[in-house]
């Protein structure tokens, strides 16, 4: 039976192992992931606003120009510009969707962390117990065994019976019947 609960005991503790480091991979990964996307929208944020700044010049350049050849080249850069712009946009809108599931993913597996690391304390609080208990059972045994030595050792000689006397019975005297006497 020891035997059994030592292999139990040994499964249980590679399991926990296994769980928390997996957790922790987890963990790492996907902070990583996040950190990574979160660096392409900021890029992408940074793009959409030096194009906007742009767009803006030439807006403000194409109306101190007065000549519609230089007007004509100039809303095909600014159309250029904002097509750039709707391309960061769009860039910028994609990198916050793929970050949501990757934080979501991170929460839980930070959570999974947690909850491996409580597993970990619990299992040790519980060694802890198991240990401290065969002594507390070997306290006992040793207390229990010196109890029923010195009972055996004390233990006082059998009385002999004592041997009762018969007593007699008394017969009960017979009365006479009652004569009549006033007759």
């Amino acid at each position: 039976m020891t035997k059994e609960l030592t292999d139990i005991e040994e499964t249980i503790g590679k399991t926990k192992d296994q769980f928390v480091d997996a957790a922790k991979r987890a963990n790492k990964e996907l902070d990583r992931q996040r950190k990574r996307l979160t660096t392409e929208l900021d890029r992408a944020n940074a793009r959409a606003a030096r194009t906007r700044m742009e767009i803006q010049k030439e807006a403000e350049r194409v109306a101190s120009k007065t000549a519609t050849a230089a007007q004509r080249e100039v809303k095909k850069q600014m159309r250029n510009l904002e097509k750039a712009l709707e391309g960061a946009r769009k860039d910028a809108e994609r990198f916050r969707d793929d970050l949501v599931p990757v934080v979501d993913n991170l929460i839980s597996a930070r959570n999974h962390l947690a909850h491996a690391l409580r597993i970990d304390k619990a299992l040790a609080t519980i060694q802890r117990e198991l240990k401290r208990r065969p002594a507390e059972e070997r306290a006992k045994e040793k207390v229990v065994a010196k109890v029923t030595r010195t009972k055996v050792a004390t233990k006082a000689p059998a009385r002999k019976k004592a041997v009762r006397k018969t007593v007699a019975k008394k017969v009960p005297a017979v009365k006479a019947p009652p004569t009549d006497k006033a007759a």
